[in-house]
């Protein structure tokens, strides 16, 4: 499960580059309506809602355009919008299966920039159940390692029901089973721990390692996929190495 620590690590230190583009309103709205849709728009009651204002605040996003992302995703007056779920399949280059999770209220928009996004890659997409078989969803919880005992943390979330912790140079990963993640982000928030991220993910049954250079073909095809607006999340079976991820921050 260590790829998506390490593909969030990679995110990241590459930061600048989204908000040059102009991508981390539209990123963090996303994260707003997604996390009201699935547990409504009080944020004391939404521990999910709650770290996404978070990031919206850090980011210095206006007050009224975090309000009409929840209401959006809520469902609440005149901003309210119809989204649904999709979860699209493909393979990236040298055969690395994709998971790639989307929130859309226009389906044919999506599929079309999903198609275009694996075509211009070097990937191709599957149809519905081609990769999902080498799958499993988990909850997934990343927390700040600042001034953190592991061992205590370790025995709070275990506690709570994790699965699996993973220590990591500035954070620490929590895996949980699905339907276990609000639950132990609770408790690590009620805890004192600092939340940054939380969400579902495809975690691969086994995972494939390629050469640097293969690999770094792979993560631009997930970095394409990352920067479409209606795109959550981009899960992939590809087993990444320190070495990719140094050939990466170094490709153009």
């Amino acid at each position: 499960m260590s790829g998506h620590s390490k593909w969030s690590t990679i995110k990241r230190r590459k930061g600048a580059e989204d908000a040059k583009r102009g991508k981390i309103f539209t990123r963090i709205g996303r994260e707003l309506m997604t996390a009201a849709r699935e547990g409504g728009a009080d944020a004391s009651g939404n521990p999910r809602l709650r770290i996404a204002i978070d990031k919206a605040r850090a980011s210095n996003m206006p007050k009224d355009t975090i309000e009409r992302a929840i209401n959006k995703g809520a469902g609440i007056g005149e901003d309210a919008v119809e989204f649904e779920e999709i979860t699209y399949e493909g393979y990236g280059p040298h055969g690395i299966a994709l998971m790639v999770d989307t929130l859309t209220d226009n389906r044919n928009r999506t599929l079309a920039e999903i198609k275009y996004a694996f075509n211009r890659n070097n990937g191709t997409m599957g149809s519905s159940g081609a990769v999902q078989w080498q799958f499993t969803q988990k909850g997934y919880i990343e927390l700040s390692a600042d001034g953190v005992d592991f061992d205590t943390l370790f025995m709070i979330a275990a506690e709570a029901g994790a699965d699996d912790l993973e220590q990591g140079d500035d954070t620490i990963s929590v895996y949980t089973a699905r339907e276990s993640l609000s639950v132990v982000e609770r408790a690590l928030s009620e805890a004192g721990y600092t939340v940054m991220d939380s969400k579902l993910i495809w975690s691969p049954t086994n995972e494939v390692e390629l050469e640097p250079d293969q690999a770094v073909q792979v993560f631009k095809l997930i970095e394409k996929l990352e920067e479409l607006d209606d795109v959550q999340t981009v899960s992939s079976n590809l087993k990444v190495s320190e070495e990719a991820i140094a050939a990466f921050e170094q490709a153009d």
